[in-house]
């Protein structure tokens, strides 16, 4: 029996999880974390029964203890930091949005828990710290990106070393919109993703092709591949996750149906593989695969991406701080589509690099971003 902590419970990815669990059977959920979702909190701890709980606000405390008077409870940023010192776990799963996933992330690997990943910001703010702080831990970063997920498993044989890696995109809801249509989108056109069920900053990410930028980095980070041979494609119908090219000229793809179910079981069972609640539900008759290149002035948030990583951690942290605030601005209806790439344009522009930058530079530089372009 398995031992896991899974932090953003009620989120999109955090549900899938537990579906995930609930196939597996063989695993014990020692603790949940949510925002502001009470209700469903309350209806998980009903049937997970774990031993603590991490609300986000101090007020929901009272509703939680109420209800279950034998569950710890937390609350805020320290909470997560709290769930994630427990050593009785064998896992931690990342799920929350946004940095509040990087402390809690340093947490688990000082305790030397295994993490299976799903919060983005974690390495784009600081993959330099916690990777090398995981290697001198001896801690595994499991990615639950179906495209990392998708790498890890194409360098199963690890006396092959990759050579590029080509990370699929489907594209996004504007992949055949101009840009002037794009301008006039609204956050509901926006949100209609042709593959995915996400949340929603990510849906966003992905109509901007933001959300691939951020994977780029992250792969730089995870795999250790320079960003010259991090290549993105775009491929539609979202079948083919990702690739990686050898020296040889061979490529190796890892090929599924587009379900985040099985990036999550992968990370909970690597290395090994057991039957999944996706592994009737995938055929390839009838099916069609393209690829074509992205168009990087089109989708100027893409290519801002690599260049930040280019640039170094501190323009990485500027990039993912403007993207978070201009996104939600839009989603508030207070900015354009388009407004989303100018605000991080400026932010980029604006930023004198630092060099190896520490924890409290990183925290320090993403709330003055925040500050400065928040609405």
């Amino acid at each position: 029996m398995k031992k896991i902590t899974l932090l953003g419970s009620t989120g999109s990815i955090g549900t899938q999880t537990l579906e995930v669990l609930d196939y597996l059977q063989d695993y014990k959920v020692l603790a949940l974390s949510a925002g502001k979702n009470v209700r469903l909190l309350c209806s998980q701890i009903e049937k997970y029964r774990p031993e603590s709980v991490c609300v986000q606000r101090e007020e929901d405390v009272k509703i939680i203890k109420s209800k279950f008077p034998e569950i710890e409870i937390f609350h805020g940023q320290q909470g997560l930091i709290e769930l994630c010192k427990n050593k009785n776990n064998d896992i931690i799963l990342i799920a929350t949005s946004g940095k509040i996933g990087l402390k809690p992330t340093l947490e688990a690997i000082e305790n030397k828990i295994d993490i299976a990943l799903a919060n983005k910001e974690t390495l784009v703010m600081a993959g330099e710290i916690v990777m090398k702080r995981a290697c001198e831990k001896g801690v595994r970063i499991l990615p639950v990106d179906s495209e990392h997920s998708a790498i890890l498993q194409c360098l199963a044989d690890k006396n092959n070393k990759p050579y590029r890696l080509v990370i699929t995109a489907s594209g996004g809801p504007f992949l055949n919109k101009t840009r002037a249509e794009m301008e006039k989108s609204n956050a509901l056109d926006a949100l209609k993703h042709p593959r995915w069920h996400m949340g929603r900053k990510i849906t966003i990410d992905s109509a901007t092709l933001m959300n691939k930028g951020l994977e780029v980095i992250e792969a730089h980070h995870l795999f250790n591949v320079s960003y010259h041979d991090i290549k993105v494609v775009i491929h539609p119908q979202s079948l083919v996750h990702s690739f990686v090219e050898f020296i040889d000229g061979s490529m190796l793809a890892q090929v599924g149906f587009p379900s985040m179910h099985i990036p999550i079981q992968y990370a909970l069972t690597y290395p090994q593989r057991q039957k999944g609640i996706k592994t009737d539900g995938f055929s390839l008759f009838g099916q069609s695969m393209t690829f074509e290149k992205p168009d990087f002035e089109k989708f100027r948030c893409l290519k801002m991406a690599y260049e930040a990583g280019l640039a170094g951690t501190s323009s990485c942290v500027v990039l993912n701080a403007a993207n978070e605030v201009a996104v939600n601005n839009f989603l508030e209806g207070k900015i354009s589509f388009l407004d989303i790439e100018k605000t991080v344009e400026k932010a980029l522009c604006e930023h004198n690099t630092i060099n190896n930058p520490s924890l409290d530079d990183i925290f320090a530089l993403d709330k003055e971003i925040r500050e400065r372009y928040d609405k």
